[in-house]
């Protein structure tokens, strides 16, 4: 039991817009997240990496002033030249890094620098912690002479680091000072959180237009396709005037229209000539037969007891047997070649004499006919091809010579070297042939419309026999004619040394 075809086929639009979905979506998760997964990630690293350069100088700033208070102090006139000293540079270090906030405390966490803990409002200070923050941190692991980095939210890392006191420190507190810096991260996932909304936003706008475009490229792509497809329909039921040329966008698409529409006239060709090739042979048929039953019946009613009438009756009946079998092999050859059933058998072999031979079976035309045959034959040309299949080539091209030759019944075969070929020809002076018919004669059943009575009965395939041997041998022919004054057949045949045989 035959399996149904299970084979699912979607159009070009479907597939377009999927491939153009899936690339958007491929580009935008790559935007996601590398603008909003990595660059948070890196943004929070430079963070970290600045909180730790910061908090180093300033602690060890905050470590040289407080170690050098005395003699600041003794110059100055007192504390309040070294705080405001210490109030000076917090100062200049948050102008520097807006996002950072520094703050001094006493080892029981009361805040030394700066005094003031509150804003002109009365809120407290943006990044000062509470006494709960202060004393966890520092529990965390500020050592002596150590610092930490946390990171209390989202929105804030804070720095701590232990410095020595020196001289300044009271019994109470046993010179312990902690800098405390808190790093706000709040304009930065401000930032992200704009960012990830313009990303949704451009991600909206990213897929229908992914959308429109897929559609819009499809539309002009498949246009031409189905118009191209409608022709072939047509085309393949028999009607071959369409036409499948037309101005299109694509090279791709304008270059299957030329090879449809070559395809179109070879194939239009092809069923003009099997047509034709039909009713010719069926009347070639026809004809013989009728003429072959006619004879008998008068060989039975008539001359059957006259051996000289009935003598003449059945060389009517043999002659017609004999062009019904030529007739029939032409036909089986000719297809034989077509279809590539009967193989080429190449070897080198001498064609001056294989032309030689053709032409003495031609022999009794001059000496019962008046036919002349000039010979024009080099010495010994070698050639590779298929020895029979260019001997039948040769004879159709001089039985068709003979059939079509002027009034002077005259033909010139030639066989010459020229350079790297053998070029062989047949001359007639004949009517010739119109120069709209040089390329028909090959591929149709051909019959000149000359009334004189051919020496040579021919079943009109000897060309197109004759093209085909020489197609398959890929060998260059041709013919040269002018209307009034005779053709010349030609065939390039390869020049090959006698040794290689």
């Amino acid at each position: 039991m035959k399996k149904p075809n299970t084979k699912r086929f979607h159009s070009i639009n479907f597939i377009l817009w999927v491939y153009f979905l899936v690339f958007a979506v491929f580009i935008l998760l790559l935007t996601w997240v590398f603008q909003v997964a990595l660059l948070r990630t890196f943004y929070s690293r430079e963070a970290e990496n600045d909180l730790d350069v910061i908090g180093g100088q300033v602690s060890e700033r905050i470590r040289f002033y407080m170690s050098m208070e005395p003699a600041i102090s003794g110059e100055t006139g007192g504390k309040e030249a070294f705080s405001a000293l210490i109030g000076e540079y917090i100062d200049s270090v948050q102008d520097e890094h807006p996002e950072t906030k520094v703050f001094v405390f006493s080892g029981e966490g009361e805040l030394l620098y700066p005094e003031i803990a509150q804003a002109d409002d009365g809120s407290s200070v943006e990044g000062l912690p509470d006494s709960e923050t202060f004393e966890s941190v520092v529990e965390y692991g500020c050592a002596p002479d150590g610092s930490v980095r946390l990171k209390l939210s989202d929105d804030y890392y804070v720095y701590a680091a232990r410095v020595d006191g020196g001289e300044t420190a009271s019994a109470t507190d046993s010179g312990a000072r902690y800098v405390y810096i808190s790093y706000s991260m709040q304009l930065a996932n401000s930032a992200f959180g704009t960012m990830q909304w313009e990303l949704i936003l451009v991600s909206i706008i990213v897929i229908f237009l992914a959308l429109f475009i897929s559609a819009l490229l499809s539309s002009r792509l498949t246009k031409p396709l189905h118009r191209l497809t409608q022709a072939a329909q047509r085309m393949a039921k028999g009607d071959f005037t369409v036409n499948f040329k037309g101005e299109y966008a694509y090279a791709e698409i304008d270059a299957l229209a030329e090879t449809l529409d070559y395809a179109k006239e070879e194939i239009g060709k092809s069923d003009e000539l099997q047509r034709e090739v039909l009713a010719n042979v069926t009347h070639d048929l026809k004809t013989p037969l009728t003429m072959i039953k006619a004879y008998a019946s008068m060989i039975q009613e008539i001359s059957g007891g006259d051996p000289e009438k009935r003598a003449k009756h059945t060389q009517v009946i043999i002659d017609e047997s004999d062009r019904l079998t030529s007739l029939i092999n032409d036909v089986l050859n000719l297809s034989k070649i077509r279809s590539g059933m009967d193989t080429l058998k190449l070897r080198v072999f001498d064609l001056s004499e294989i032309v030689d031979t053709v032409l003495e079976r031609f022999g009794y035309l001059t000496e019962t006919q008046g036919y002349t045959i000039v010979r024009d034959i080099a010495p010994p040309l070698c050639t590779e091809a298929d020895v029979e299949k260019i001997e039948q080539v040769v004879y159709n091209l001089v039985g068709n010579a003979v059939n079509y030759t002027g009034e002077d019944k005259k033909i010139t075969v030639a066989l010459r070297a020229e350079g790297n070929r053998i070029r062989f020809s047949v001359s007639d002076t004949g009517r010739g042939i119109a120069p709209e018919e040089r390329e028909t004669i090959w591929d149709r059943y051909y019959r000149s419309t000359d009334s004189h009575k051919r020496p040579i009965k021919g079943t009109g395939l000897g060309l197109s026999i004759v093209k085909t041997i020489l197609v398959r041998h890929r060998f260059e022919y041709g013919v040269d004619s002018e209307v009034g004054k005779g053709s010349t057949f030609y065939v390039l045949f390869p020049l090959r040394d006698p040794l290689a045989s």
